[in-house]
């Protein structure tokens, strides 16, 4: 019987650590990978294309949401389980926009968790129990259907850079993280500035927050 090539992706070791735990007694899951951040995330997913992903969405350096898109901009088959403590709308839309195939709540119970990756290795698309019902009104409402839920008018490598920057990063590490010249980084520092209309760095950290783009977990 073939197993369920799975990556683990979330900052908290004691998460990853747990998931292994819940999912050891699965004979036809097998944990492949893990990783601590969003970038590595992309990283290990594009190099060992796991039939399974569990992300969780506020991790560092690159948050699960552009993870996400990341990976299925390389990888278009890749099935993304969102494994978050987020239950908020936005947050719910804005995944699957970004081409999750399930969300669930981090303290759903296990056997959750092994059915939605069952179903979502199937094909299938899984919406936790706990947040379902208020996804389907919101859906039969198009009160957030219809919302738009990007991130403003950032390109996808502005937002990369603005959330290292809200976590702290200089211009050399985020030069030497995204594989870029400070030069650039300064010319995106810039441009993320007057697209927003925000011209310090607590402003824009306070707008990534907002904007999910980073927890500062």
């Amino acid at each position: 019987m073939e197993t369920i090539k799975t990556l683990i992706a979330d900052d908290h070791r004691i998460v990853r650590e747990g998931i292994c735990t819940l999912l050891s007694n699965e004979s036809d899951i097998e944990i492949i990978a893990q990783a601590e951040n969003g970038r590595d995330a992309v990283k290990l997913a594009v190099k060992l294309q796991p039939d399974i992903t569990i992300m969780d969405i506020g991790m560092p350096e690159l948050n699960g949401i552009e993870a996400i898109i990341q990976i299925r901009r390389k990888l278009p088959n890749a099935r993304i389980i969102v494994l978050s403590m987020h239950s908020e709308h936005e947050f719910i839309w804005k995944t699957f926009k970004a081409g999750a195939f399930a969300y669930l709540l981090k303290d759903c119970a296990a056997q959750e968790l092994v059915t939605a990756i069952r179903r979502v290795n199937s094909g299938k698309k899984y919406i936790s129990e706990d947040i379902s019902d208020v996804v389907l009104q919101d859906f039969v409402d198009t009160k957030w259907h219809d919302k738009e839920t990007s991130y403003g008018p950032l390109s996808d490598r502005e937002k990369e850079v603005l959330q290292l920057l809200s976590e702290g990063k200089t211009t050399k590490e985020i030069a030497k993280t995204l594989f870029i010249s400070n030069k650039t980084v300064e010319s995106h520092r810039k441009n993320i500035m007057e697209k927003l209309q925000i011209f310090n760095i607590p402003g824009l950290t306070k707008y990534a927050i907002r904007s999910g783009l980073t927890s500062l977990y």
